[in-house]
């Protein structure tokens, strides 16, 4: 069955043009804001406990450098964070684990996976609009069709359905 990304190759062109919409199917976007939000809960769980590990580490280290591994304290959350997300969501299931457990997916508007530095932006993008905007700027993904984030629509990313999606 094709899905919302298959390509077909136009006769006067060897440029691959979109078949259809990437939008045309349901299926990519039923329950994407109730399941982004409790991917978002299992992957800050997964965050606290691996931080919480590194917390471990750079206490150890800090011992045997006589403190200097301690300086290391203020930038560990946020420098965990960003490698989970960089390392899982640019990965080859474009997906942290919170979005695997809960089907989810992203893709660049255009279809292809996003990369390392993609994902990374879009993590730092989320906490920078989150953090200078409030919280009500999620409410962008109320307001359309795609239910797609600030960040998403910065960065030309959607988050579907992995289900929905081949490849």
């Amino acid at each position: 069955m094709p899905n919302a990304f298959d390509t077909q190759t136009d006769a006067r062109s060897t440029d691959p043009a979109p078949s259809r919409s990437a939008w045309d199917d349901p299926r990519l976007l039923v329950s994407v804001r109730t399941n982004r939000i409790l991917a978002f809960v299992v992957d800050a769980i997964l965050i606290a406990a691996f931080t919480l590990g590194a917390v471990v580490l750079v206490f150890v280290l800090g011992i045997f450098t006589f403190g200097l591994g301690w300086l290391l304290f203020p930038v560990l959350w946020p420098a965990v964070a960003l490698a989970y997300v960089a390392l899982t969501l640019g990965g080859a299931a474009s997906a942290t684990p919170g979005m695997r457990a809960m089907g989810l997916t992203m893709r660049m508007v255009s279809g292809r996976r996003p990369d390392v530095l993609i994902a990374a932006m879009h993590a730092l993008l989320f906490w920078f609009s989150v953090s200078l905007l409030t919280p009500l700027v999620l409410a962008v993904a109320l307001f359309n069709v795609e239910k797609r984030l600030l960040h998403d629509l910065v960065l030309g990313t959607v988050v579907v359905n992995r289900d929905a999606v081949s490849g």
